[in-house]
């Protein structure tokens, strides 16, 4: 099978936003080259299948093919995504994501012309509630908004693209590897990293990467995430996950000089709060809560015999 482009997109649990994003897929303009959509059903328990089953959904200019992965976990998905692909190149996105009409006709111009080992695009965010006062430009970032400025080469470990809007030539994944199953999303849990990881992977082998600003996705925000609570526990999980990591091997008590750092990030957010009040103090609170979640995930992981 012939066919230049696999857009891949892995789904758990989320019928409700999966109904829109596939509607949103029917708007865009289809490459020059073969495309097909692999859609993962990643062990969903919900209206999912049910919904991938009608074909009523599906892009006029794009083979449709649907494979269920068991195994639960967004590292897990893509993974099998790697494997079922039949492109040569391998766009993925997420299932809450509504991609520009000229997304794929950005991706195949940048790779026409500079036919680069993997690309990362620009991601906007889109309020699906009312946005609140205290969530300033600068915490946008947390929730996938992603913008490295005029096309270029990404050549830095801290430039990576998101998960939600990349690109990668299939053929790469025998050379660098798959995703980490260790990290990711897994059902109801907020962690992530296993883009960022796979990134600096990239890098780190002297992949030519290509970022392709023109290459624009939505990233649909859903009102449950409009809370302080959503980015407290996104940075304790962090936290607790890396502290987890960094302490394979070690002592399991932690060092001291994280309670240092922690005190001393307490002491900068109750500082902030009572001079700005709270709208002003929660990028310093996410700092306080990733200390406790790494020590935390140091004194939880047993050293190695």
């Amino acid at each position: 099978m012939n066919l230049k482009y696999t857009v891949a997109l892995c789904t758990h649990n989320h019928a409700d936003r999966l109904i829109r994003t596939l509607s949103d897929l029917s708007r865009l303009k289809p490459p020059t080259a073969g495309w097909e959509l692999l859609l993962v059903d990643n062990a969903s328990s919900d209206s999912t299948a049910a919904i991938l089953a009608d074909p009523g959904w599906h892009p006029r200019s794009a083979e449709v093919r649907i494979v269920h992965e068991e195994t639960l976990g967004l590292s897990h998905a893509r993974n099998r995504a790697i494997e079922e692909a039949h492109g040569e190149y391998l766009l993925f996105m997420d299932d809450d994501e509504t991609p520009d009409p000229e997304w794929l006709l950005a991706y195949e111009a940048a790779i026409r012309e500079h036919a680069p080992d993997a690309l990362g695009g620009r991601i906007e965010v889109l309020f699906e509630g009312e946005r609140p006062g205290w969530l300033t430009d600068e915490l946008l970032g947390f929730l996938g908004q992603l913008d490295h400025g005029a096309a270029d080469w990404l050549t830095r470990e801290n430039t990576p693209f998101y998960g939600g809007n990349f690109v990668v030539r299939k053929d790469l994944f025998t050379r660098v590897g798959g995703f980490d199953t260790g990290l990711g999303r897994r059902g109801l849990a907020n962690e992530g990293g296993e883009d960022t990881e796979f990134y600096r992977r990239l890098i780190g082998a002297g992949c030519r990467v290509r970022w392709v600003p023109e290459a624009v996705i939505h990233h649909r925000i859903q009102a449950t995430k409009l809370r302080r609570g959503y980015f407290l526990d996104l940075h304790y999980r962090q936290g607790r996950m890396e502290g987890s990591r960094a302490a394979k091997g070690r002592h399991r008590l932690p060092p001291r000089h994280l309670f240092g750092q922690l005190w001393r990030a307490l002491q900068k957010a109750i500082g902030q709060r009572l001079r700005k009040g709270a709208d002003s103090s929660l990028r310093l609170e996410m700092n306080v809560a990733y200390f406790i979640g790494y020590i935390h995930g140091w004194s939880q992981q047993p050293p190695e015999d």
